[in-house]
């Protein structure tokens, strides 16, 4: 079994495809023809053409290239389709439809036997029970969700549970100007998890830092050995805090209920976690954007003393040291600016100055400092300090943060330079020290070899 020929097919067959607009298989058509490779609309009951393309009776009769169906049939006909798709040689399949073992000892019974037919046929499937996936830049929307060729691409990939989720994570991606690489909603996890996803977009070379969305799993500590073998970055939303058992297992027949043990066991496996899909995009964002950090230790510069103090407080709540400047980066920074506010660290400049810039690279110099966040509310008068931060992050090697405010027609364009520049921008300073505390999680939890797998062994297997 190949996940590449579900997340990089050379065509596609949609089964079930429909002319009636509403239709799942209307929606996952108009969508798949967006591909650049061929695609095919399979339905018996059919005939003519869809959206330019001729139906074909079933996809044992495609003359082409097909490497992944999308199923937009009734769930007790999917174990027929996919043991079709196996004598096809088709080895990805999209399974949209409920119905199995979300749905008690009939779907149990119903989705043994669609397992039993992918592995009998060599199929992957992503599903059941799933609104499917994305790929942005390749024009793959295995989807039947509309509006989805608006979200642009991106290299944060969003691997989630829920479909639901997923799309509200990749909306919020297109609304923040981010873009994703891939967009995942699991369902089932019927042969195809988060331990297949996730390696398969580690070697993705559009993907920078994979996201994750956990509702639960019955192979918990595979998927934890998972994140530790990956060389991307790979942050997690752990859900279930508080027991919403049969809702979550109605759901995509999730087991919850262990939401410490699974906090335990990311921090174990070096896995940095979040509390909202707001958090999850800023920390994945920021890792994806950023040079790796060496260390914990994050110096803050701010023109606005109120928003610095709630950034401090926010990160050292999460566990971040804030050092003291050397004494010649304190001397540096008094010397461009005689009788400033706050020198140590953080450092307040008191209000937006033409020298704010020269602070900021005078703090990401130092020796002490791992991580750099930076608050600095828009003044029309000066806009953001680029000039003085072209290239500081590649010549200082340590993640740069940019937290801001200021009307979003203003700051947008701005915002969007210094992001160029490799610094990960955000309109809130509870925004940009959540992002932060996710770089500090991963820095302590990944500072060595063995770092991340010091102290007791958390055991997470159901």
């Amino acid at each position: 079994m190949s996940v590449t020929d579900l997340f990089d097919p050379r065509g596609i067959a949609v089964v079930g495809a429909s002319e009636t607009a509403g239709k799942i298989g209307y929606e996952a058509m108009q969508n798949a023809v967006e591909f650049d490779g061929p695609v095919y609309p399979v339905n018996p009951s059919a005939s003519g053409s869809v959206f330019g393309r001729e139906f074909v009776s079933s996809v044992t009769e495609i003359d082409g290239e097909v490497d992944l169906a999308l199923c937009c049939v009734p769930a007790p006909v999917v174990p027929d389709v996919i043991e079709d798709c196996g004598e096809a040689g088709i080895g990805g399949a999209v399974i949209f439809a409920g119905g199995f073992g979300e749905a008690g000892p009939e779907g149990q019974e119903l989705e043994g036997r669609l397992i039993e037919a992918a592995t009998e046929g060599d199929v992957a499937l992503l599903g059941p029970n799933t609104s499917g996936f994305l790929v942005p830049e390749e024009n793959l929307f295995a989807t039947f969700a509309t509006d989805v060729d608006s979200i642009p691409a991106g290299n944060v990939a969003v691997i989630a549970q829920s479909g639901g989720l997923a799309y509200a994570i990749a909306f919020q991606a297109e609304n923040e100007g981010v873009g994703v690489s891939a967009m995942v909603g699991l369902g089932n996890r019927a042969n195809v998890g988060f331990e297949e996803a996730i390696e398969y977009f580690d070697g993705d070379a559009k993907t920078d830092s994979i996201v994750l969305h956990v509702e639960g799993t019955d192979e918990g500590r595979s998927l934890l050995e998972t994140c530790r073998r990956v060389e991307t970055p790979v942050v997690a939303y752990n859900v279930g805090e508080q027991d919403v058992g049969d809702f979550a297992e109605s759901h995509t027949g999730a087991l919850t209920g262990e939401y410490e043990l699974y906090e335990a066991g990311f921090a174990q496996y070096g896995v940095p976690t979040v509390r909202s899909s707001t958090e999850l995009l800023d920390a994945g964002t920021a890792l994806a954007n950023s040079p790796r950090p060496d260390g914990p230790n994050v110096g803050v510069v701010t023109a606005q003393a109120g928003p610095g103090i709630a950034i401090t407080d926010r990160l050292k709540a999460a566990g971040a040291t804030l050092p003291s400047l050397t004494e010649e980066t304190q001397a540096i920074v008094e010397e461009i600016l005689p009788g400033i506010t706050f020198s140590a660290n953080p450092v307040d400049t008191g209000r937006p100055m033409p020298e704010f810039g020269d602070v900021v690279a005078a703090v990401a110099r130092d020796d002490n400092i791992d991580i750099v966040l930076v608050y600095e509310l828009y003044e029309g008068g000066l806009g953001y300090p680029i000039e003085a931060l072209e290239g500081l992050a590649e010549e200082v090697d340590k993640p740069i943060v940019f937290a801001s405010g200021g009307p979003e027609d203003v700051i947008r364009d701005e915002l969007a330079e210094l992001e160029a520049l490799g610094i990960p921008t955000f309109t809130a300073p509870e925004r940009g020290a959540d992002a932060v505390s996710a770089l500090v999680q991963y820095a302590k939890r990944n500072a060595g070899p063995d770092a991340a797998l010091a102290g007791e062994e958390v055991t997470v297997d159901d």
